[in-house]
């Protein structure tokens, strides 16, 4: 008499319990995709280095302290360095940014 009392009470709580899963995985997939990395700016790199071009490239604000403009160039240089496999071309305007955002250009732009 017991028994067919626990299968019943089971199948009662599995129903809503199946009913809310698929209503949860349906709105799990109708939910906005939502991008997991940062977009990244998109374009090439202007004939004078500005301001802006250079924080956009280390990843840092126009108006960063020295510091974290180096903690930044280095980080960068060291995803984007020629001797690990990086770009001759991209680590010079890694280094003309940090130059430029130090204050300390040359005014020619990239050897390139």
């Amino acid at each position: 008499m017991v028994a067919p009392l626990i299968a019943g009470l089971a199948v009662a709580a599995t129903a809503p319990a199946g009913r809310y899963t698929i209503q949860a995985w349906q709105a799990y997939k109708a939910r906005p995709v939502v991008p997991r990395m940062r977009k990244f700016y998109e374009g090439g790199f202007q004939p004078t280095m500005t301001q802006r071009e250079a924080a956009l490239i280390l990843g840092v604000r126009e108006s960063a302290i020295a510091e974290k403009v180096k903690e930044a160039h280095k980080k960068v240089m060291v995803a984007n360095h020629p001797d690990a496999g990086g770009s001759h071309y991209l680590a010079s305007k890694i280094n003309e940014a940090k130059d430029v955002l130090m204050g300390k250009t040359k005014g020619g732009g990239s050897a390139f």
